[in-house]
């Protein structure tokens, strides 16, 4: 019998973190969910620490819009759901996201909570939610979701190394609005406390700015890094 929900993990050198990742998920796989992890070449020994705890592991080309492409071709759920590597979701996101597909919606997403010291974090999720409410435009730490007939509608997630969840989104928005769950995903401010909390608003602010602008998703990777 083919699973009702598919969740679809792309990861690379994630074995710090991948087990408690995915640990977090097993309620979700007792209620017949199925997890597919995507690898794209990790060298510290991520799919054998994962393996126990999914349904499939396969190896992609490394790039996470390469990786999910995998994954959900080898996925047999009627739903999708792009998980990061480093993202919790609610404890019963599986219900809540077939009863938005049942309800009528074609695809959607969670509010986010980001989890780290920084206050500032808090306004930044506030932000996030709300900049998404308004535009219709997902980011893969707010776990999209999308039903398969239109994933393949729109081709999948482009294949470009940066901003493949907003075009993703921009392509979706046309067949429908997306479905905003207020529940929250929890996903690592780890880049934020890295980089810096205001340095990284201002760099993500300025890589989306070029984005609408035309710029190409290969010079803003090169940006982002």
């Amino acid at each position: 019998m083919k699973p009702p929900l598919s969740i679809v993990l792309p990861a690379l050198d994630e074995a710090a973190g991948i087990e408690a990742t995915l640990q977090a998920l097993e309620p979700l796989r007792a209620r017949g969910v199925e997890i597919v992890l995507a690898d794209g070449g990790s060298g510290d020994g991520t799919p054998a620490l994962a393996a126990p705890w999914v349904d499939a592991v396969l190896q992609a080309p490394r790039g996470r819009a390469l990786q999910m492409n995998a994954g959900a071709a080898a996925a047999r759920g009627a739903v999708l759901l792009f998980l990061h590597a480093d993202t919790r979701l609610p404890a019963l996101a599986d219900l809540q996201v077939l009863r938005a597909v049942a309800g009528g919606a074609r695809w959607g997403r969670f509010d986010v909570r980001i989890e780290g010291r920084p206050a500032m974090l808090r306004v930044v999720a506030t932000l996030m939610n709300l900049r998404s409410r308004l535009s219709g435009i997902a980011t893969g730490d707010q776990a999209i979701f999308v039903t398969r007939e239109a994933f393949d509608r729109v081709g999948g997630f482009p294949v470009q190394p940066l901003m493949e969840d907003i075009e993703l989104s921009r392509r979706l928005k046309r067949l429908s609005r997306p479905a905003c769950l207020r529940e929250r995903a929890s996903t690592s401010g780890r880049r934020w406390e890295q980089r810096g909390v205001w340095r990284t608003i201002f760099l993500m602010w300025r890589l989306r700015w070029r984005y609408w602008r035309g710029d190409s998703p290969s010079r803003l990777a090169q940006a982002y890094r």
